[in-house]
């Protein structure tokens, strides 16, 4: 279980003595490996607090990866942190704000809000009822007003109001609608301004039936987030957004009023190349819209999987090499007779699990792990059928 900080934890990190025994600690391997020789080594220079220091030097470290170097002297929770939108994710939601005022009803340790902050939103206001992470945003962000409050007890007038509700309970990662507080009660508490919200990507947002746009966000090719923008946010009357986020600064974006339209994108025969859409474009139901900007057509009406005589440019695809019904026997001929000792299983619609045939696969595979193949296994129908294919780029790359 992850470290409990306390107010009196926060108080020391962020004071002097505090700063020193971080110095200190930041010497320290700090793995699940050395963590007790870790925690030993800290009291002598921490003390008590030595158990707060050596988890915030472990998160400050997670933090670097996710937020950049600005959480390098951030305090944290690991809580906070896991739930925390990649500083390029938080960003462009925060540029999508065009320059408001925004108040952060929800604003924990304050990631949100320094994305807020860097975009250039003025005036900025945060709140939380946890009075732990409300302190550490205080340290994280100093200058930035914040004040305790229910995210449902309105506090600000005018602002922009952006939630980002919790999406665990009792540790468990909240997979319905049934965030807390609810969407429903964050609308009833805001019926003049009806909020920004971050839910998790995989959310039924036609469930919600909320007004507005619905943006599914990835970054390198995860889904990270969904966000719901009101009416006045909702640009040129879009309903589904899908916007696609590199880590070098590179995207893109498709909606369901883009001008594509999905006429002339029904199912069809395969042809050289298999494309697996990006989730963001999957899971804001814009897989025919984007079929139709690249020339693309479904395998079958109700996969993602496309297919076509050329794949967009920068996106991963699969040239296909071979196709028969799926049999587990076929599969190992084909692995067989091209010496692949590295497979890649992708399925849709299938009962398969990649894991299991991969280890079952295993007597027919070579020893030389350069060979690579990607095999496809979609449901055509009623049936099974497998593609025999080569990645481009393969797995890993890029």
């Amino acid at each position: 279980m992850a470290y409990q900080f306390s107010l009196a934890d926060v108080g020391y990190l962020a004071g002097p003595a505090g700063a020193d025994a971080l110095n200190l600690a930041a010497a320290l391997a700090v793995t699940d490996a050395t963590l007790l020789a870790d925690l030993t080594a800290a009291r002598r220079f921490a003390g008590g607090h030595a158990a707060a220091v050596v988890e915030t030097v472990r998160l400050r470290r997670r933090a670097v990866g996710k937020l950049g170097e600005r959480a390098a002297g951030w305090l944290l929770t690991d809580e906070a942190l896991q739930q925390a939108s990649p500083w390029p994710v938080a960003r462009h939601r925060a540029d999508r704000l065009v320059a408001a005022g925004v108040h952060d009803v929800t604003c924990s340790i304050g990631t949100d809000l320094a994305a807020l902050n860097a975009a250039g939103h003025s005036p900025l206001l945060g709140s939380d009822l946890d009075p732990v992470r409300l302190a550490m945003a205080a340290f994280n962000l100093p200058g930035v007003p914040l004040v305790r409050a229910d995210a449902l007890a309105p506090v600000s007038r005018k602002l922009v109001v952006y939630a980002d509700p919790a999406r665990r309970s009792d540790g468990r990662r909240i997979t319905s609608v049934s965030t807390v507080p609810s969407v429903a009660e964050l609308d009833a508490a805001y019926p003049d301004r009806p909020p920004v919200l971050r839910l998790p990507p995989g959310i039924d947002y036609d469930d919600l039936d909320r007004p507005g746009e619905v943006e599914i966000v990835s970054l390198d090719g995860a889904a990270r987030e969904a966000v719901l923008w009101p009416d006045a946010f909702a640009a040129g009357g879009v309903r589904r957004r899908a916007s696609v986020l590199a880590s070098d600064g590179t995207g893109w974006q498709i909606t369901d009023l883009d001008g594509d339209g999905d006429d002339g994108t029904a199912a069809g025969a395969i042809d050289e190349w298999i494309v697996d859409p990006d989730p963001a474009v999957v899971r804001a139901h814009l897989v025919r819209h984007y079929a139709a900007r690249h020339g693309l057509h479904q395998l079958d009406p109700h996969l993602a999987y496309l297919t076509g005589t050329a794949p967009p440019a920068g996106t991963r695809a699969f040239r296909v090499l071979d196709v028969a019904p799926y049999a587990e026997k076929t599969v190992a001929q084909w692995v067989r007779r091209d010496g692949v000792g590295t497979l890649e299983i992708k399925q849709r619609g299938t009962p398969v699990i990649p894991d299991e045939l991969r280890r079952r696969l295993r007597k027919a595979m070579s020893k030389d792990t350069r060979t690579a193949a990607t095999l496809v296994i979609a449901r055509i129908g009623d049936a099974a059928t497998a593609y025999w294919c080569r990645a481009d780029p393969p797995a890993g790359a890029g």
